[in-house]
């Protein structure tokens, strides 16, 4: 295996350390009904919360596309009562479903999407959650240079980074594929981000679908984040779950595992060839790679 970056592992300690990391599991799971396909559960909520503790999962990452539409004392309780643990809220839906943008060429969307981000910090404080910053994030406009795009999604995520901060709140942005979104598709793109946006509370998102399509050599773009890295997404090359493409899980986080990283490895896939069997097989196949 190539040479390995750590954070902060000393020579002779290092594989000592290493040994004791223990990567924990988590899938996604929409709070409402929801159009975008890779929110592998949705529905009765309740009811898939205790399917998902019953499977084996340690966490859960909630999609939720307004936190003023749900209780956020009810969602502490219910994922406590099931022994989850909540290391991520999506905020995806906000863009599929209504447009919200940090990049729009309006100006009154472009506010009211940073005033969303906004309003997830009090919700990520109660579930001990971080903030993922994912397709909110837009894409150029047509007539809108690109520089422009670059200019409002920097000035966005530092307004978003520091009213986070006193909260000891984290964001974490997903490179996206090319196919989605003209911004922010690779690991170095999300490094040269990270020093323009200049705020300690803000991170990466890395994911195994996306970073498949983007990445010339993935262990080597997963070492480079380092402690960049806030939180993991999995899905298989065909964006089924872990196991049913090509991938090489066991190299990918064996990796993961050697830049320090001890958080969430969460499942954002489609569900098929449905979501219960997706979601089961999921956790059967990365528990036997894990432990």
């Amino acid at each position: 295996m190539r040479h390995l970056v750590t954070r902060g592992l000393g020579a002779n300690n290092q594989r000592a350390d290493i040994k004791e990391i223990k990567l924990k599991h988590s899938i996604v799971l929409s709070t409402q009904l929801t159009r975008f396909e890779a929110a592998t559960l949705t529905g009765d909520f309740e009811n898939n919360l205790r399917r998902i503790a019953g499977w084996g999962y340690d966490g859960v990452e909630l999609a939720v596309r307004d936190p003023a539409l749900v209780d956020a004392e009810t969602l502490a309780e219910l994922t406590g009562r099931y022994g989850l643990r909540v290391p991520a809220i999506g905020t995806g839906q906000a863009w599929g479903e209504e447009g919200l943008s940090f990049t729009s060429q309006d100006a009154i969307v472009r506010e009211q999407a940073i005033q969303r981000i906004q309003s997830h910090i009090p919700l990520a404080k109660r579930l001990g959650a971080l903030i993922i910053i994912g397709l909110i994030r837009g894409i150029t406009p047509a007539g809108q240079a690109r520089e422009q795009s670059m200019q409002y999604l920097i000035e966005a995520l530092q307004q978003c980074a520091d009213a986070a901060a006193p909260h000891s709140i984290r964001f974490a942005l997903e490179p996206l594929n090319r196919y989605e979104t003209d911004l922010i598709h690779t690991t170095q793109d999300g490094l040269q981000l990270i020093e323009q946006v200049g705020r300690p509370n803000f991170g990466l998102l890395l994911d195994t679908f996306h970073m498949n399509i983007e990445e010339p050599d993935m262990l080597e773009s997963i070492q480079s984040c380092g402690e960049h890295i806030f939180h993991f997404h999995v899905a298989d090359s065909n964006r089924w779950h872990p196991g049913a493409g090509h991938l090489d899980f066991a190299s990918l986080l064996e990796t993961l595992r050697y830049t320090g990283y001890d958080g969430f490895v969460s499942g954002e896939f489609l569900p098929k060839p449905d979501a219960l069997t997706a979601a089961e097989n999921s956790i059967t196949y990365l528990r036997n790679i894990t432990g």
